[in-house]
C-alpha cells in the first residue's frame, strides 16, 4: 500500500458477508480497526455457550485489529429479551446500542497523520458518522438494500397477495428518516448493484454520489474440483431437482414460484426449500409430496443442497445482491433469476434471467429444462463465479470510492 492510501476503519454490527469488507481492506493493507459487536475466537468458550457466536469470527481477519463489545452485546441482548423487544423495535434499539458503542471506541482513536476514511452500514450509522465528520475523517455508507423503492415493492407485494399472508411489517418513518440524514451526511455510498443504484437515484440521491461495488466471493472449501452430470432424461426416478434456499417470503417470488409449482403438478420435478419460513405456507403445497420443506440450516450444512441440485431458482422482486447466487455458482448450479439483483447470471449462458416474475414464466422455463437436458450441462460448465466478484477485485474497487 502506497503512503498516500488513507487508513480505513470499519464498523460492522453483525457478521454481514462474512466481513467480506473488512477482509478485503486488510488484505491490501488498508484496515487500521474492524469495530464490531461480538468477536469470538474459536478457543472462545462464549462459542459453547452460545453456538451462534461461533460464526462470529474469521481467520482471515486473525492478525488484523479488531474490537468488539462482547460482554456488552450479551447484557443488551439480555436486557432486550426481558423487555420483550421484537421485529422493527428490536432492530432499532440494537443498531441504536450500536452506534453508541462504536462512538465510545472511536472517541479513543489517536490521531494520526494519514487521513482516515470511515465505512459503516446503513440503518446503523448516523451516530457514527456525526463523529467521523466533526473528526475530520471521509465517510462512507455501505447500503445494504435498495432503500425505500424496495419496501414500496414488497408492500405492494402483500397487499395484492392476501393468501401468503406472514409477519412482514413496514419499519416505521424515523427508520427512513434516519437514513435520508445517512445519506446526506456521507461522501461516497457503495451500491452492490445497478439495480440499488437506480432505486437510490430514484429517491433523489445524487448518483455521482453512489458507487457500485458488488459482493465478494471467496469460499475455499468449493475451490475442490466439482463437475456436475445431468441426465439424458428427467424422470419420476430421477426427477429435476431444484433449489430454493434464502428467506422464504414474498420479496424473494416465492409467490410466484409456489403458482408455478401448482402448474408443474404431476411432472418429474421435486422442489427443495431451505430457509427461514416468514410467510404461511398453504396446506396444498405443505403436504405436496413434489416439495422438501427443509428449514432454517446453518451455513456450512447448506452446501450439500447446492451441490445435490440441478438448478437454483432466485425469482426475487428485490435484491441489493443476492450472494445466494455466487455461491451456486461456486458448485456449477446454473440459476433462474431476474434483473432486480446483482448482475450475476448471463442470460443464456450460465442461467436464465426471467422476462417478467410470473407464475407462467417460471413454469415455462422449467419446462424447456425437462425437455433439454443438455442445456443445464452446458450451463453448468460456464456457471462459476467471476473474478469481478473475488476478495482482491473487490477490496480494489474498495479503495477507488473517491476516485
Amino acid at each position: 500500500m502506497s503512503k498516500r492510501d488513507p487508513d480505513w476503519i470499519c464498523c460492522q454490527l453483525g457478521a454481514r458477508e462474512h466481513y467480506a469488507v473488512a477482509r478485503a481492506l486488510h488484505q491490501r493493507g488498508a484496515l487500521r480497526l474492524l469495530l464490531t459487536d461480538a468477536w469470538v475466537w474459536p478457543t472462545n468458550p462464549l462459542g459453547s455457550v452460545k453456538p451462534g457466536l461461533r460464526a462470529r469470527f474469521h481467520r482471515d481477519l486473525s492478525a488484523a485489529n479488531v474490537h468488539a463489545a462482547n460482554a456488552r452485546n450479551i447484557a443488551f441482548e439480555v436486557r432486550a429479551r426481558l423487555a420483550r423487544l421484537r421485529n422493527w423495535p428490536l432492530m432499532i434499539a440494537r443498531n441504536e446500542w450500536f452506534q453508541k458503542v462504536a462512538v465510545a471506541r472511536l472517541s479513543r482513536t489517536e490521531p494520526i497523520h494519514t487521513p482516515l476514511t470511515l465505512m459503516a452500514y446503513s440503518y446503523a450509522a448516523l451516530e457514527i458518522f456525526k463523529f467521523a465528520r466533526a473528526r475530520g475523517w471521509r465517510t462512507v455508507l455501505s447500503q445494504i438494500d435498495p432503500g425505500p423503492q424496495e419496501e414500496r415493492i414488497v408492500a405492494s407485494l402483500y397487499e395484492q397477495d392476501r393468501v401468503h399472508q406472514g409477519n412482514w411489517q413496514p419499519p416505521p418513518q424515523r427508520y427512513w428518516a434516519n437514513w435520508r440524514e445517512e445519506c446526506a451526511l456521507v461522501d461516497r455510498i457503495v451500491v452492490n448493484s445497478q439495480w440499488s443504484h437506480a432505486a437510490l437515484v430514484a429517491e433523489g440521491i445524487p448518483a455521482a454520489k453512489i458507487k457500485v461495488v458488488p459482493l465478494a466471493f471467496e469460499e475455499r472449501e468449493c475451490l475442490q474440483p466439482f463437475q456436475r452430470e445431468y441426465p439424458a432424461e428427467f424422470t419420476f426416478a430421477r426427477p429435476l431437482r431444484a433449489l430454493f434456499l434464502g428467506q422464504i417470503n414474498l420479496r424473494k417470488g416465492v409467490g410466484p414460484l409456489f403458482d408455478a409449482i401448482r402448474l408443474l403438478r404431476g411432472k418429474p420435478i421435486e422442489f427443495t426449500f431451505v430457509g427461514p419460513t416468514q410467510i404461511s405456507i398453504p396446506s396444498d403445497l405443505y403436504d405436496n409430496p413434489q416439495i422438501r420443506w427443509i428449514g432454517s440450516v446453518p451455513r456450512r450444512e447448506a452446501t450439500r443442497f447446492y451441490q445435490d441440485a440441478d438448478v437454483f431458482l432466485f425469482p426475487t422482486f428485490s435484491d441489493g445482491f443476492g450472494l445466494t447466487q455466487l455461491e451456486a455458482q461456486a458448485w456449477k448450479l446454473p440459476i433462474i433469476a431476474t434483473n432486480c439483483c446483482g448482475d450475476v447470471v448471463k442470460d443464456g449462458e450460465n442461467g436464465w434471467l426471467l422476462s417478467e416474475i410470473t407464475s407462467n414464466m417460471i413454469a415455462v422455463t422449467i419446462c424447456r429444462l425437462l425437455a433439454e437436458p443438455n442445456l443445464l450441462q452446458k450451463f453448468s460448465t460456464d456457471s462459476f463465479p467471476a473474478e469481478q466478484f473475488s476478495l482482491a477485485h473487490v477490496g480494489q474497487q474498495w479503495l477507488q470510492v473517491f476516485d
